[in-house]
């Protein structure tokens, strides 16, 4: 064959199967979308769109959820829980869940935190304490280094506090540096890779408990096949350490109360290295440790829900603290 023609013939057969990823990517999220479609309503914050859920009445709780996922790993178990004596908030983060992120728009922990500080002025939230798991926790803390005085206290379970040399193996794949590599494998193998790795990465995420049956729709896991959430979640991931480094130093400075629960045998981040290493920097913060690993709002939503009320009211924010769980 003519070696231009077998260059044009090549190239068409990738085109077609390019096309035919993307048109399976359009289906998968189609497909998740009617099966686990929003729970809350929409906020505009400038350019991003935030799906925030409401719940119960009291102090407020403002709930940040980790790399990956969205608000459904908290209304899964923990809301319920924690909505009898609080004024419970919930919110996808941009770009993950169903907030959206402009193309533009900085995915650094920083500029999250940012415009997390601008929901809790546009819902005139009263220095509501901010729960923050994984890497949800990391971006409380850059909301109570730079907004200190929008929040009455930090309530982190299993928190990122610190740069990461070696990435756990459930988010390796989404170590993708450049943006354009990133968009064009977000719509084309991310669907299907995930489908496949599912269970691999559930177990790994949740070890040394398991994944409950319904997580997929219940808790919102099928919402992670999406080409947005696959994007969404390798930008957050590359640029965590552009922040992390700085906020370390600065610490010391946070004067907010902090309380921080972990699972003793979390196999995602060490309670050692993101949990008592923060007693030495952030005077008055405590840890506490539970059976489990890293999923406690999940796996463990009694014991969490206790321990952030008892959290809030020595910060005088609940007065039925026997009575969360």
């Amino acid at each position: 064959m003519n070696p231009v023609l077998l260059i044009v013939a090549v190239l068409a057969l990738l085109a077609m199967l390019g096309g035919g990823l993307v048109l399976f990517a359009i289906f998968i999220r189609r497909r998740v979308e009617a099966a686990v479609p929003p729970l809350g309503r929409f906020v505009q914050i400038g350019d991003t769109r935030l799906h925030v859920v409401e719940r119960g009445a009291g102090p407020t709780l403002v709930l940040v959820h980790g790399l990956g996922a969205q608000l459904r790993n908290f209304s899964y178990a923990l809301v319920e829980r924690l909505a009898a004596n609080f004024h419970v908030v919930c919110v996808d983060r941009p770009g993950c869940g169903y907030s959206t992120r402009p193309p533009a728009t900085s995915a650094s922990l920083l500029g999250q935190a940012d415009t997390i500080a601008r929901l809790l002025a546009e819902l005139r939230l009263d220095k509501p304490i901010i729960v923050g798991h994984s890497y949800g926790g990391a971006l409380a803390l850059a909301i109570a280094l730079n907004h200190p005085e929008s929040i009455g206290g930090l309530a982190l379970l299993a928190p990122l506090t610190h740069p990461q040399t070696l990435v756990p193996p459930a988010f390796r794949d989404f170590v993708i540096r450049s943006a354009r590599l990133r968009k064009l494998i977000a719509w084309t193998i991310a669907t299907p890779i995930a489908i496949a790795a599912s269970s691999k990465i559930l177990d790994e995420v949740f070890r040394p408990d398991a994944a409950p049956a319904d997580f997929d729709t219940a808790a919102g896991g099928l919402l992670a096949l999406r080409p947005g959430h696959f994007f969404a979640a390798s930008s957050d991931l590359v640029g965590v350490n552009d922040d992390l480094p700085g906020m370390v130093e600065r610490y010391p400075s946070i004067r907010v109360p902090v309380g921080i629960l972990f699972g003793r045998h979390d196999a995602i981040l060490s309670y050692q290295d993101h949990g008592t290493a923060m007693q030495s920097k952030i005077r008055g913060s405590t840890v506490s440790l539970v059976d489990g690993g890293h999923m406690l709002p999940i796996t463990a939503p009694d014991e969490t829900a206790r321990w952030i009320t008892e959290f809030a009211r020595r910060l005088g924010g609940c007065n039925h603290a026997d009575s969360a769980a």
